[in-house]
């Protein structure tokens, strides 16, 4: 493989697709689907992957996932000229991800950067996202800025701590990983 197309790099990829396509159909998750991981794939990739490319190719599978959801039948409300904001929603993450691989070092020290970045990319999403819908949907007219912030401020709480989740999850993954080869370079010795 090219020194661009590492095989570490293809396995993470594919699994970050197969965790987006897996579960980008509802954004909260219900009682038999789980919820969107969306934003911690992008914080992911960007921590991992870092090759712009990557963020293309994941773009280019969010909106084939909610392609496919819409042609399934999934209400298309969603669907504006406000949706183009996901890219710079997506990338705020993407860039988050990317300055924390710069500051991360295998230690409890990388909890708290890791939290702010984490934290600061998904507000970032958040209000870009929710700023592109309210201007861009073409929905709101008659809805003042602020009754709208209010009404979707609630759901900051639930994006946020899904995000944690998942990118938890892929960091305790990531920290067992690194602990078995570092076993097994011992045993090796």
């Amino acid at each position: 493989m090219s020194k661009y197309l590492d095989k570490r790099s293809v396995i993470i990829a594919l699994g970050l697709a197969v965790l987006m396509l897996a579960t980008r159909f509802h954004h909260f998750g219900s009682a038999i689907s789980l919820p969107d991981a969306s934003l911690a794939v992008f914080f992911v990739a960007g921590f991992y992957l870092r090759r712009i490319g990557y963020f293309v190719l994941f773009l280019m599978f969010a909106a084939g996932a909610d392609y496919a959801s819409i042609s399934a039948g999934t209400s298309s409300y969603c669907l504006t000229p406000g949706y183009a904001l996901l890219v710079p929603a997506y990338g705020s993450l993407w860039l988050c991800g990317l300055w924390f691989s710069r500051l991360y070092k295998i230690n409890w020290v990388s909890l708290l950067p890791l939290v702010g970045t984490l934290l600061l990319g998904s507000m970032l999403a958040f209000l870009i996202s929710n700023t592109g819908f309210y201007f861009f949907s073409g929905y709101f007219e008659k809805m003042s800025l602020i009754e709208y912030t209010q009404r979707v401020i609630r759901y900051f709480g639930p994006y946020t701590v899904t995000a944690f989740a998942y990118t938890g999850l892929i960091m305790i993954l990531h920290i067992a990983w690194i602990s078995y080869h570092r076993q097994n370079a011992e045993i090796a010795e």
